[in-house]
């Protein structure tokens, strides 16, 4: 596994951890691309890190080759001064400092080697940042496209409920008018046959017996005035 698969996996299973505790998928993805940024941040510093020990140690190694060109020198100077001892130790430090130089080029080497990897991880990682912030946005407005049709079914779904609480008001409404036409028919009925009184009707008193004879009387007697003035005329 390569340096830029074992960052990735450790974010990976940090971003996993973490993202159960969120429940907008608009905050996990911004809390994601954060996090990204963190890390190719942190990558970044640490590039800058090796750089600047590489830069130390070639400079140490400068200061170290600068040693060998004096040494190399000072050797020169003793044998043209008949002090081959004194060449002799030049030339050990000088061998010594050698030894040195090659230590550190071995050590500049290796930074530059991992150097090389962090540099390639930052530019894959920055590709992946660069990728991840355009499925970003097209997730973030799929997310508030769905958001929206959900409310509009529920929205709809509400409606519809209420709809149907409206339909049985309007079919019970419905079957009582029905039930109460249907009493007024059948009362209607009973007043017809005479088994009910319609009592708002205007009220006639009925003839009692007395009242009966009365008028028969009455009706006799004019009867009998009018018979006997007919008689007088025709007498």
């Amino acid at each position: 596994m390569g340096l830029l698969e074992r960052i990735m996996s450790i974010f990976k299973a940090k971003a996993h951890s973490v993202a159960e505790k969120f429940e907008d998928p608009e905050e996990m993805l911004n809390y994601s691309f954060e996090k990204q940024h963190e890390l190719i941040n942190k990558l970044r510093r640490d590039i800058s890190q090796v750089i600047t020990s590489k830069k130390r140690i070639e400079m140490q190694r400068a200061k170290l080759l600068a040693n060998v060109t004096t040494l190399e020198d000072q050797a020169r100077r003793s044998l043209k001064a008949n002090r081959e001892d004194l060449a002799r130790l030049a030339l050990e430090r000088k061998s010594v400092i050698s030894l040195q130089v090659k230590e550190l080029d071995k050590q500049i080497e290796g930074i530059e080697k991992d150097q090389v990897k962090l540099e390639d991880a930052e530019r894959r990682l920055n590709s992946k940042i660069e990728e991840f912030k355009v499925k970003k946005e097209t997730m973030k407005a799929k997310y508030s496209a769905a958001e929206a049709q959900v409310r509009i079914k529920e929205n709809i779904s509400g409606i519809s409920e209420e709809m149907g609480d409206v339909g049985m008001i309007l079919s019970r409404v419905e079957e009582k008018t029905d039930k109460m036409q249907a009493k007024a028919e059948a009362l209607d009925e009973m007043l017809d046959s005479g088994i009910l009184t319609d009592y708002t009707k205007t009220y006639e008193p009925q003839d009692t017996d007395i009242e009966k004879e009365l008028k028969k009387v009455s009706l006799n007697s004019a009867v009998d005035e009018e018979l006997a003035k007919l008689k007088s005329e025709l007498s």
